[in-house]
């Protein structure tokens, strides 16, 4: 028997992709560990397709230590070198920095708020974000709360934050509902 779901057209065709769709994306998240991860893989997307680090995720999580942002946060340039040796990764140094740095700022937002996901969710009031768009063209590339969070994240010294990254981030983790209406995971609220 076939899969006949109807899904956001962005991902159909890929097994990969339909499994995320299906799974996570749109899904609200409130695990540090996955919101650090997200922001890794984010940053290491910048023009680049999201299908390309999905397919890396698994070779991510073992290059940075399972996205443990304590590890992450004490890596030094011998390991900047390593990572960029290895070829299941994007070997892009700056994206490779960034994740470092991004590690050590998430580190002092986990201090300040007790967790990120406080932190993060205060942008949406605690709540997901539920839009009723019936057409992929409607769908935003960015809010005035992706740019709010970016703006944030940006003077907390995060890097590779743009408002576009920010709201992708925002959609993958539940903060927004953009599934289509159309979309089985749509879930009105």
């Amino acid at each position: 028997m076939s899969d006949t779901k109807i899904r956001c057209p962005w991902c159909v065709g890929d097994a990969l992709y339909e499994a995320y769709h299906d799974t996570e994306w749109g899904v609200p998240c409130h695990d540090d560990r996955a919101w650090f991860e997200k922001i890794c893989l984010e940053g290491a997307q910048a023009g680049l397709s999201w299908i390309t680090v999905l397919r890396k995720r698994e070779a991510y999580r073992a290059a940075f230590d399972n996205f443990d942002v304590r590890k992450v946060a004490a890596y030094d340039d011998a390991k900047v070198e390593l990572l960029l040796q290895n070829p299941g990764i994007i070997r892009n140094r700056l994206k490779i920095q960034a994740a470092i740095k991004n590690a050590r700022a998430f580190l002092k937002v986990q201090e300040e708020f007790d967790s990120f996901d406080a932190y993060v969710w205060r942008f949406v009031n605690g709540a997901p974000i539920v839009n009723r768009f019936t057409e992929m063209s409607q769908i935003p590339a960015v809010t005035p709360e992706a740019e709010a969070l970016s703006k944030d994240l940006k003077r907390r010294g995060f890097t590779f934050v743009g408002p576009t990254i920010v709201y992708a981030m925002m959609q993958s983790h539940g903060m927004v509902n953009d599934h289509l209406l159309s979309c089985w995971k749509r879930r009105d609220s």
